[in-house]
């Protein structure tokens, strides 16, 4: 399989998993009464609609370039869009209505990765050729939507489980917990993308989330596969 084919059969299941992601975002805060992703636009399945110019390009990227500099392959491929737009005023219950609205996103994913792994099933009655295309194609859109909806699920804002929390907490603890949405993503990108690799070139392995993240990763995929009846690896 050549690099151009093997960086497609990365990208576009990551660019459809972050796409039906934030997408979800906008429908369950719609079902709720908030029209304001669907009148900017935002209820699109368009990946277009959604790029976020760290997110969707730079982090992905820079993942792109260091897997094929070492490895050759695109092996794992992950990143986020531009947030859909939520007016929390129009819930009857802003906070917890948010914490809905979160909890949408990486409840789309898992729902997709379902959905993934019983695609895989099939595609194994086709030709060798095209199947060996297909599962591939399937394979990495699984793990792109079981790694995006974990991930979203660090209980730090902005990402989605950092707002969950805080529809979870007492009210007071509730919005201390929500001003670390003012450096949330930097935390984010600090400590799980820049200080492991950084800290492992001085021989130190400090990398606890990512450890916790690939081994529930891990889980996840049995589980998936399993229900679906679809085989453990490709």
């Amino acid at each position: 399989m050549n690099g151009v084919i093997e960086l497609l059969l990365a990208i576009i299941p990551a660019a459809l998993a972050i796409t039906l992601h934030e997408t979800a975002h906008g429908y369950a805060a719609l079902a709720m009464g908030d029209d304001t992703a669907a009148r900017e636009g935002r209820l699109s399945i368009n990946p277009l609609r959604h790029i976020d110019r760290v997110g969707t390009i730079v982090l992905p990227g820079i993942l792109i370039f260091l897997q094929l500099l070492t490895t050759g392959r695109v092996i794992f491929l992950f990143g986020w869009a531009k947030p859909v737009p939520v007016a929390a005023w129009k819930f009857r219950n802003p906070r917890q209505g948010m914490m809905v609205v979160a909890a949408a996103g990486p409840a789309a994913n898992f729902v997709l990765a379902y959905l993934g792994a019983f695609a895989l099933r099939l595609v194994f009655d086709w030709p060798r050729g095209i199947a060996s295309l297909f599962a591939t194609l399937f394979f990495n859109f699984i793990l792109a939507n079981l790694a995006l909806g974990l991930f979203n699920l660090l209980p730090i804002p902005p990402l989605d489980g950092g707002r969950i929390m805080v529809g979870l907490l007492p009210r007071n603890l509730a919005w201390q917990w929500a001003k670390l949405e003012r450096i949330g993503i930097l935390l984010v990108v600090v400590f799980v993308f820049v200080l492991p690799p950084l800290l492992r070139e001085f021989g130190l392995a400090f990398d606890p989330v990512g450890t916790a993240l690939n081994v529930v990763l891990s889980r996840a995929l049995q589980i998936v596969m399993r229900l679906a009846g679809a085989p453990i690896s490709v």
